[in-house]
């Protein structure tokens, strides 16, 4: 089987077991998506869909969160870790949201890899879930998961992932697919325990087949 062709089979396997795959982080707005995925590295959507209510409370806008100091940012999502540069970025970015566009988030990868702290995995996600446009992202279970299955080759650089995946998988499902990989990395192909005898790909997967052998 060809990498397009399994990936085809892997969408449409996926699909069948979580049709009502989504993002995993809270938020009503772009600009919220944004500070949440910046508050999401090295820290569980979990804790961080628990400390963005109380930074909305104090700070509900664009504006407010530009324009609040560094280090009332940092009191608030501390928890989360790397708090001084993640509050740093924060406030950055809503600056630069706030001045150059109006407050609302750009809609282009060149735009949004502009802003501070904001990389492919974050514009990626914006521009998918937000915007509705074709988007890959390639966070620690996509990349996990293409390698265990066989759709890229021991491959862990999440710009190369990226690269490879756009070869095989159609734009209009690259989304979708990354979400519904967080979903069965987190149910069923979870790190160091994959319960690969309940798997929905174990039959197609290169490291279930090889597991077999």
């Amino acid at each position: 089987m060809t990498k397009k062709k399994l990936a085809l089979e892997v969408i449409e396997r996926l699909k069948k077991e979580y049709p009502q795959s989504h993002c995993t982080l809270a938020y009503d707005k772009a600009w919220q998506l944004l500070v949440s995925v910046r508050l999401a590295a090295q820290c569980t959507d979990k804790r961080v869909d628990e400390i963005t209510p109380l930074l909305y409370e104090k700070f509900p806008t664009v504006e407010a969160l530009a324009a609040a100091p560094v280090e009332e940012i940092e009191k608030i999502v501390r928890p989360c870790g790397l708090g001084n540069s993640k509050a740093r970025d924060i406030s950055a970015c809503m600056k630069v949201i706030h001045e150059e566009y109006a407050g609302r988030v750009p809609d282009t990868m060149e735009e949004l890899l502009k802003l501070p702290g904001v990389g492919r995995k974050s514009a990626n996600l914006v521009l998918g879930d937000v915007y509705g446009k074709p988007a890959i992202v390639t966070d620690t279970h996509c990349i996990r998961l293409c390698n265990l299955i066989g759709l890229v080759d021991d491959i862990k650089e999440p710009g190369k992932v990226e690269k490879e995946l756009w070869k095989i998988v159609p734009p209009e499902e690259g989304n979708d697919l990354c979400h519904r990989f967080v979903d069965h990395g987190r149910a069923v192909c979870i790190a160091r325990r994959p319960q690969c005898g309940a798997c929905c790909l174990k039959d197609i997967c290169k490291t279930g087949k090889s597991a077999k052998n």
